[in-house]
């Protein structure tokens, strides 16, 4: 994908960009580079159904969820192309899958993608594709940074922030029903609706932001589940630390993270305050510096 990048709002670039794009991310896929975060043996219907026991949300959401995740996906890399590095998204794949499988969302397939643009950010659509890039993996030093980074990625998957801002849920009535109006399309209704909800993803990841409230929490469920991992703890917070520098002295550089999350010195004092709180802030635990240099060129 050598396309160059276009100046047009996200949310109304033509559809036929945005299935190109998706093209692309799932032609990798299948090529075993950015190979799916799933379990080795897929989640079986008894396993599907006791998960849905424990959660209000129908087979059908968790459907609607992932159809709209995908969707914003492929409009996300109709904005910012994948970096044509497959060993370096294979990397990120890999270092985002470990984090994922310790997450509680077994019931999801995880994608990790490297998007070639300079700004410094990472985002999270719902449905398990979280995406980092280029510029900032370029102001990363080590691998907990990465994966700290990933891990609040995917803490806002796992807590559903987007999905419960936007109540992202299949339509009522019967449920297998109801997603196949959803998506497929009777009415022209059905498909305002969709393309609505994916507009309104779009303008959460890029133009307003979340609640400062689910930021800081997908900071600290992020921070403890790199520690799960068994990352260093401190990976967030040092790139935090490096992150506010910018704010300072370099805002172009992260004009949508600034835009679309709270300061980040703000959330550096709050993850030092949980680190001291859990007692978790002098664990040794591996930055891996040369396994990151290695793949991080």
């Amino acid at each position: 994908m050598t396309r160059a990048r276009g100046e047009r709002n996200p949310a109304r670039f033509a559809g036929s960009w945005a299935w190109r794009g998706l093209a692309g991310f799932l032609a990798l896929c299948l090529m075993g580079v950015l190979a799916p975060a799933a379990a080795e043996e897929e989640s079986s219907p008894r396993d599907r159904l006791h998960m849905l026991a424990e959660d209000p949300r129908t087979e059908a959401d968790l459907q609607a969820e992932i159809r709209v995740g995908r969707e914003v996906a492929a409009r996300i890399l109709a904005r910012d192309p994948l970096v044509e590095d497959p060993e370096l998204q294979r990397y990120v794949n890999l270092v985002g899958s470990a984090v994922a499988a310790h997450g509680d969302r077994s019931e999801l397939s995880w994608y990790f993608a490297v998007t070639d643009s300079d700004e410094v950010n990472a985002y999270a659509a719902p449905g398990g594709y979280v995406f980092v890039t280029r510029g900032a993996l370029k102001e990363m030093r080590d691998e907990a940074e990465l994966a700290g980074v990933l891990a609040h990625e995917i803490a806002h998957i796992t807590r559903r922030h987007i999905v419960d801002a936007l109540d992202i849920r299949a339509p009522e009535d019967s449920p297998l029903a109801g997603i196949t109006r959803f998506f497929g399309g009777a009415t022209e209704v059905a498909r305002v609706a969709f393309s609505e909800a994916v507009d309104q993803v779009m303008d959460v990841l890029f133009e307003d932001g979340l609640r400062r409230e689910d930021e800081l929490d997908a900071d600290h469920h992020g921070l403890m589940l790199a520690v799960r991992t068994g990352y260093d703890p401190a990976g967030l917070p040092r790139y935090l630390a490096r992150l506010a520098e910018f704010e300072e002295d370099d805002k172009d550089a992260v004009e949508t993270v600034a835009r679309t999350h709270p300061p980040a010195s703000e959330r550096l004092e709050a993850l030092e305050r949980l680190m001291e709180e859990q007692g978790i802030d002098g664990l040794e635990q591996p930055a891996r510096e040369e396994r990151f240099a290695r793949h991080v060129r």
